[in-house]
């Protein structure tokens, strides 16, 4: 575990860096996958390789990881490390976290069966169970900078140009 000097050590640089070259903060990020056997897309993750399919309900097998519980996993991940660096950085000792994604889907809409199904997720929540003794204002100021700081919840709440190209 990191904690509040280590991490301001690591990150003071880089934000004194950002703040003199704000271009130097700026990077694309890449994902690469290749299409497999059956209806499935193989993703390199720069740990292991995934290997997604259909979920079960657009008929799937259920041994391929779904897209969707892949976004809300990213969104899990994203915001347990945004809440640890916060409270890191605040000095607030949170203890232990739970973090869980949920997300309503319809799939009527990626089948094609009803044209006022949506493709995609109408809703999603994310619920964080602190075990720790924090005050309520600690525990509103690590909600509001957490959601505020992590990128995939941002990514979501205000989604970026998105473009498809063939080549």
């Amino acid at each position: 575990m990191i904690d509040q000097e280590a991490l301001a050590t690591v990150q003071g640089p880089l934000k004194a860096a950002y703040r003199e070259n704000p271009e130097g903060a700026k990077l694309t990020l890449s994902a690469t996958g290749r299409i497999g056997d059956g209806v499935t897309c193989s993703v390199e993750t720069g740990r292991a390789m995934v290997k997604a399919g259909l979920h079960p309900l657009t008929g799937g097998d259920g041994l391929t990881a779904c897209s969707g519980d892949m976004l809300l996993e990213a969104l899990v991940a994203c915001a347990g490390v945004t809440l640890g660096a916060v409270a890191t950085s605040l000095g607030v000792e949170v203890g232990d976290a739970t973090l869980t994604a949920e997300g309503d889907l319809d799939f009527r809409g990626t089948l094609s069966v009803a044209k006022d199904a949506p493709v995609g997720f109408s809703a999603i929540r994310l619920r964080v169970d602190l075990d720790a003794e924090v005050s309520d204002e600690q525990r509103a100021l690590l909600e509001k900078l957490t959601e505020r700081f992590c990128v995939v919840f941002q990514t979501l709440a205000t989604p970026p140009a998105l473009s498809v190209s063939f080549s």
